[in-house]
């Protein structure tokens, strides 16, 4: 067995010295729910110190694309869950290569959103690009058949010029892209897109 030697009783913390390490402790982390999680997750700065530090903008954003999200998927009609064996498939549509240009006029504060229809697993390049000033903008997709959570993300982002690249299609469905001008002026925006999907227009 093994021989220890237990501790004086004046060896052991006092209950106040115990208090005060949980006040401590309690303290510390309420700092940290007020100037780091509260600003970054939520864009809420009672202290001014998550401006500082630049996390008050990313809760900012995170909040403005959650809410320009909703809003957009409240927008267009939901279908209750529907059993996956009970969900009738809408037919493949046969569709051809083509390319677009669109262009959107934007005025502070509104949006606009276009969505191209495309079967799964197609490949479509795109570019587009801001005149005027900078956009917050939302890349997604909605399946043909509906479901709650049916929501796919491609890629999101605040204060943008422009983006490009290619959308590898998750489904059957539409896809596209979410823009709001949250600048003071009048902007221009300009997609070109390239692949093989139909019925390209603006839904917003």
């Amino acid at each position: 067995m093994f021989n220890s030697q237990l501790p004086e009783l004046s060896e052991l913390p006092t209950s106040r010295q115990l208090i005060r390490s949980t006040l401590i402790a309690l303290g510390g982390a309420g700092a940290l729910l007020v100037t780091v999680v509260l600003p970054s997750e939520y864009g809420i700065d009672p202290t001014g110190a998550g401006r500082i530090l630049g996390l008050t903008e990313m809760g900012e954003i995170k909040m403005q694309l959650a809410q320009e999200a909703a809003a957009d998927l409240a927008s267009e009609p939901q279908l209750n869950d529907i059993p996956l064996a009970e969900a009738a498939s809408p037919p493949a549509v046969a569709v051809a290569d083509r390319t677009d240009r669109k262009e959107i006029t934007l005025e502070p504060g509104e949006g606009a959103e276009i969505k191209l229809r495309a079967n799964k697993g197609v490949s479509i390049t795109y570019s587009w690009s801001v005149s005027g000033g900078a956009v917050n903008y939302d890349t997604h997709g909605d399946p043909l058949v509906k479901r709650r959570g049916s929501y796919h993300g491609y890629g999101k982002g605040k204060a943008s010029v422009g983006q490009k690249g290619t959308i590898i299609t998750a489904f059957d469905g539409t896809h596209g892209w979410f823009w709001r001008n949250r600048s003071k002026q009048r902007v221009i925006i300009t997609l070109q897109t390239s692949g093989t999907y139909t019925d390209i227009q603006r839904v917003v």
